[in-house]
Order: C-alpha cells, then structure tokens, then sequence
C-alpha cells in the first residue's frame, strides 16, 4: 500500500503502513535532519551577534539582554502553543507553516530599522521555529517502533548541530557581510527546505476528536499522571542547564584566559560539534534495550569531563577543553535520544503534547543554565562553573538512582 502525500488515512490504514514501512530512507531522514537543525539554529544567531546588533540599532546596555531573552521567550511559547497541535493538524501542513513563519520572521529581523522592530521579529522566529519539534516527533511516526531510536538519533544529530554552529556561523558571516546577512542566508534556506518538504513529506493528519483548548487542558494531566514524562523531562532539563551553562562560559574562559578572538572562538565551537555524532549511536542503544545504562552512563559522563573541564581551564589545555566540549556535547545528546525515544513509545495518539510538555519544561530548566554560568564565573571563575555543571551531573545521577527498575 502506498502512502500517499495527498490523501489523510484512516487509523487502520496508518497502522498498517506504519507496520510495514522499513524506515525513512537516507535522503528524507537527512533532510529531517538539516531542517531540525537549520530551525532551531535560528534562535542563537542573534546570542553571537549582540554586540552589534545593539549598537547598529541603539540599544542601550539594559536593552541589549532582551535580544537573546525575547527569542527564547517566543520559542517556549511556541513549544507550548504550536507543537501540542501536532495532535490536532495536519503535521505536513504545520510543518510547513511553521517555516514559512520563521522566514518570515527572519526577513523582519534583517530588515529592522529600530530596537522594537527586531524584537518583535526576533520573537515571531523564535515562536515559529519550534517547528523543528513537530518534525522529531513526526519522522518517528513514519518508521515502525523497532527502528524508533535510530530514527529520533539520526534526526536529533541534525537538530544538535544547528545549535552548535549556530553560534560560529553567525560570528564568521558577520564577520564578512555584517550581522543582517546571516538572517537573510537562514530565510533563504527557510524557504528552500520548505518547498523540499513539500515535495518530500507524506499527509499525517491526526485521528483524535479533542478541540485545541481541550488538547492544552489534556497536557496538565499527562503531565501528572506521567511519572516517565516528569522524570526524563527532569533530567534533561538539567542536564541541558549544564550544557547552556558550559557554552555560555566557555567564550569567557577562552577570551580571559586564552585570550581567543571571536573567530578561534567559533572554531573552538564547530570543534565541539563534534559531540552531535553521539546521536545515532545513542539511538541504536536504546532500540537494542539500553536504555539504562546508556542513561546512567551521560550522566556520569557529563560529570566526570566538566571536572576535566574545569582542570584543564587552570592548566591552559586547549586540547582537554576540547576533549571535555566533544563529551558534553555527546552526554546531553545521549540522554536527549533516549529520553525522547521513551517519550514517544508512551502514546502515539499524544506524541505532539508529549514532546511540547517535555521540551517546555527542558528549555525551562535549561535556560536556567546560562544566568548561572555568568554567575558563578564572575564570582568565582571558571573552575567554580566547571563545579556547578559537575554537581548538576550528580543531581540528576542521584535522582536517576531512585528510579524503579522496569519489571520483567
């Protein structure tokens, strides 16, 4: 049986395509891939550019925060308000709004001629870019569960690596075009990976009868009657506090320390993208039952290298920064797929709210990280961070420890 792009199927009609289909093939799971991370990257340009966005656009100091803040801010609601409507519409159909929406919202960025005009853009990108979180949960949909975790790790490894070039790809493009260049070259890739869908992206239109305001009331019981939901959502929120905390400080550490300009910076930075190849693999782990020891093995990882970390700051160790950057980066990304992978075999009928209400509570707890990185750096310099993001590595070991082991 073929599955069409043009004609929505009934619910034994999905349930047997989605038995008999192999997997995505590499091209469209690729191309999930480089959408995931080309929207979510769309929310830290502006983190490497805040100097001279707000002198080009008169921001004074006070102001200038509100750059980063006022994307973030549109991307939670969106993880809240759009993603939880994966249930609801049509998924092909959101997708495609969502990026129409944060190419629009970029064009705005790089046409503002005022403070109010960019953060009004910044916030409509941010709130449209959740989209790449309606794609996560939309490619395991389309592969049978067998194959689930490969499918979200090989995904997720895109979505990993938008976030971390993110930062150095808007360092390097302004430091040759100006800053409202890289808002411009994302809109342009916005709209080619539109019309890429498009094409490529079969019709997933959910079976539920619920209305939106019944979808957003179901979310706070799902999430309380959920223990699996709130303990990975938990733990990945931590542990993607210690991941904002050690890339918020590290750019400090290295313009102190080892006195970095902002391109070694960005290559310090496409360095530890390298921690995105820990995807697939994790993804594997838990479609092979793994899922525990893969779990307790990111978290002690994590706290291990943030102790290296934090050695190899006062020991001038560029190559151990590294080292540690590689196995964050690699640590969060596990936890992240193998939380994932659990969330999205809990109900297939609630994967959109699943994902909106864990990847909410995520970037909430997450955001959390980089307020604490400026913190404990100023007032205690890099090793007292370094500590900070070890110490959130035991918090979530210890929670993890008191987890019932599944019954067999």
């Amino acid at each position: 049986m073929a599955y069409s792009r043009d004609t929505a199927l009934s619910q034994p009609e999905a349930t047997e395509i989605a038995a008999e289909m192999p997997g995505l093939s590499p091209a469209l799971t690729f191309l999930f891939a480089f959408a995931c991370g080309a929207m979510v990257g769309n929310i830290y340009y502006a983190q490497a550019l805040i100097g001279l966005i707000s002198t080009d656009l008169d921001m004074h100091g006070g102001m200038a925060g509100f750059i980063v803040t006022v994307t973030q801010l549109g991307y939670g609601a969106g993880l809240l308000f759009l993603v939880s409507l994966a249930d609801l519409v049509e998924n092909r159909r959101l997708v495609l709004l969502t990026l129409a929406g944060t190419a629009l919202g970029l064009a705005g960025a790089a046409l503002s001629g005022s403070a109010m005009t960019f953060l009004l853009s910044s916030f409509a990108m941010g709130f449209f870019a959740c989209g790449a979180q309606v794609l996560v949960p939309f490619a395991s949909h389309l592969v049978p569960a067998a194959s689930r975790g490969r499918t979200i790790g090989n995904v997720m490894a895109g979505l990993l690596t938008g976030i971390m070039l993110a930062r150095p790809l808007a360092n390097l493009v302004a430091s040759e075009f100006g800053w409202r260049a890289i808002f411009w070259i994302s809109a342009a890739a916005m709209l080619a990976v539109l019309v890429l869908l498009r094409v490529a992206l079969p019709q997933r239109q959910p079976h539920g009868s619920m209305r939106y305001g019944a979808i957003l009331k179901s979310m706070w019981h799902l999430l309380v009657t959920t223990p699996a939901l709130q303990r990975r959502a938990f733990y990945q929120g931590i542990i993607f506090a210690s991941f904002n905390l050690f890339w918020t400080g590290i750019p400090l550490l290295l313009t102190d320390i080892f006195g970095y300009s902002q391109r070694q910076i960005a290559l310090f930075a496409l360095a530890g993208a390298a921690g995105a190849l820990a995807a697939p693999v994790a993804g594997r782990l838990a479609d092979r039952g793994y899922t525990r020891q893969g779990t307790a093995t990111a978290m002690i990882t994590l706290t291990i290298w943030f102790l290296i970390a934090g050695w190899a700051g006062t020991a001038i160790s560029i190559a151990a920064l590294v080292l540690a950057a590689i196995f964050i980066d690699s640590a969060v990304q596990t936890n992240q797929i193998l939380s994932q992978r659990i969330i999205f075999s809990l109900d297939d009928q609630a994967r959109g709210r699943l994902n909106a209400i864990y990847m909410t509570i995520v970037f909430l707890l997450g955001s959390a990280g980089s307020a604490l990185a400026a913190a404990t750096y100023y007032y205690g310099g890099w090793w007292v961070t370094s500590l900070a993001g070890a110490m959130m590595g035991v918090a979530v070991l210890l929670a993890f420890t008191t987890e019932p082991r599944p019954k067999t």
